[in-house]
């Protein structure tokens, strides 16, 4: 593996503990309420999305950090509402820049 791929790889591990940490500091039933009614997701999406941007963030920045919570909630958390349901088999049916584009529409959809 090359030193490029190899940091590439030593990041993404690097993000995927943040985004695991970050989500394991929500409190169990507050992480259920977000994920058991689509609408209070969105919301909690858009609070996050409107942080981000506050902080100088870009749209592009915004659809990476989406994609790394997208694929932690993918692998680690059950659909609990049917738009859950198809927004994980929607993610597991794309390659990576489909993900990437549906990261994209999800920051804009919640902004």
């Amino acid at each position: 593996m090359s030193e490029r791929n190899h940091m590439v790889d030593k990041n993404d591990r690097l993000h995927e503990e943040e985004v695991k940490s970050t989500v394991d500091r929500i409190p169990e039933e507050e992480r259920d309420q977000i994920l058991q009614n689509f609408d209070v997701f969105k919301e909690y999406l858009g609070k996050r999305v409107r942080l981000g941007e506050k902080m100088g963030m870009s749209e592009e920045q915004l659809a990476k950090a989406a994609e790394k919570v997208a694929d932690y909630l993918a692998e680690n958390e059950e659909p609990r509402n049917r738009e859950e349901k198809l927004l994980k088999e929607l993610w597991s049916a794309g390659n990576d820049e489909q993900q990437h584009m549906l990261a994209h529409m999800l920051v804009r959809m919640v902004d």
